[in-house]
């Protein structure tokens, strides 16, 4: 099944302050090329006074400008990710307050699947544009992953940056669609990738916490169950997203991935049989962003001329949960 929906722009933010694997190697306190040798993330974004907000108004304002349209136009702001600016009010309300749309009603919401949020959303929301419930969507994924490193845990505290992107979406009168997607949750392994305090279960204002405590305010991930489970899994949930979308692997013209990290990009690819040339990998120089990583990924390729108008892509990726997801679109 395929829907009349088309990615009329596109839009990134890249925070200016650069981090370095030999940065990282000095903030945890660890032998200089640790970072480059065992992580292999040369490069990776920090954001200095930059909020999940301000990131996504950027990539916004970018998007817009690539559509050809005003702000006012938008009828949906919605936020995918994972770096939540409060608990409340909503993310996307605050974006939309950035964005100077105060007074004029625009529906605002947030879906979080983790790293698979803005898959997830591009998903839904297409759904939401073939019935004519919107008219012009801004779906964007801004993420501060730095503010939640745990630097004692270097297998992850290598691999994360911030970021922003974002695409407007609306109905299409070309040949642009969007493929219905897939998405599927393991929650045995739903332990393996967490933040475990700072919600209703462990709130923030709990007497009983101790200095031992703080790290569970910081992200935890067992790397090596979450890609060993991902891993048994995918090629099945491939084969079931391109059976429902009629498309062959071969038909692809690039497969965008979640820039989860060096080693599983280079893995999964060969496990997939994906071709090195059809596969947007950019993980060693922004690091994984989250849920902004597929967008970000996918629209600077946009922007640099690589992805062109009638390319038909593959957007895929796994995130805490444990869960899988994809979709395919025709650019």
């Amino acid at each position: 099944m395929k829907f009349n929906v088309k990615i009329a722009g596109v839009g990134v933010y890249e925070p200016q302050n650069i981090v370095s694997a030999f940065d990282v190697d000095k903030i945890a306190n660890v032998k200089k090329g640790t970072v480059k040798k065992k992580i292999k993330v040369l490069n990776r974004r920090y954001v200095k006074e930059e909020t999940v907000s301000f990131m996504a108004k950027e990539a916004i304002l970018q998007a817009l400008e690539n559509a050809n349209l005003k702000k006012e136009e938008l009828d949906l702001i919605c936020y995918a990710g994972a770096s939540i600016e409060q608990i409340i009010p909503s993310t996307s309300s605050l974006i939309q307050k950035q964005l100077g749309l105060l007074d004029l009603g625009i529906a605002c919401f947030d879906i979080n699947s983790t790293c698979l949020s803005f898959v997830t959303a591009l998903d839904h929301l297409a759904i939401l544009i073939e019935s004519n419930r919107y008219k012009n969507i801004a779906l964007v994924s801004s993420e501060i992953a730095s503010k939640c490193i745990n630097y004692n845990h270097l297998e992850s505290a290598g691999l994360f940056g911030d970021g922003a992107a974002c695409v407007i979406l609306k109905k299409s009168n070309d040949q642009n669609y969007i493929y219905e997607g897939l998405h599927r949750t393991y929650s045995i392994g739903a332990n393996l990738c967490q933040i475990q305090y700072g919600g209703s279960k462990f709130p923030p204002n709990d007497k009983n916490y101790t200095k031992e405590t703080k790290e569970k305010f910081l992200f935890e991930m067992k790397g090596k169950e979450v890609f060993e489970l991902s891993y048994k899994k995918l090629p099945d949930f491939l084969d079931e997203l391109l059976k429902k979308t009629e498309i062959n692997l071969n038909d692809l013209d690039y497969i965008v991935p979640h820039q989860a990290s060096p080693s599983s990009l280079r893995i999964i690819s060969k496990k997939l049989n994906f071709k090195k040339e059809k596969l947007i990998n950019i993980v060693s120089e922004y690091g994984n962003m989250i849920a902004a990583s597929i967008p970000f990924a996918f629209s600077k390729a946009i922007l640099e001329g690589k992805i062109k108008r009638g390319n038909k892509i593959l957007l895929i990726g796994t995130s805490a949960g444990v869960s899988i997801g994809g979709v395919v679109i025709k650019y």
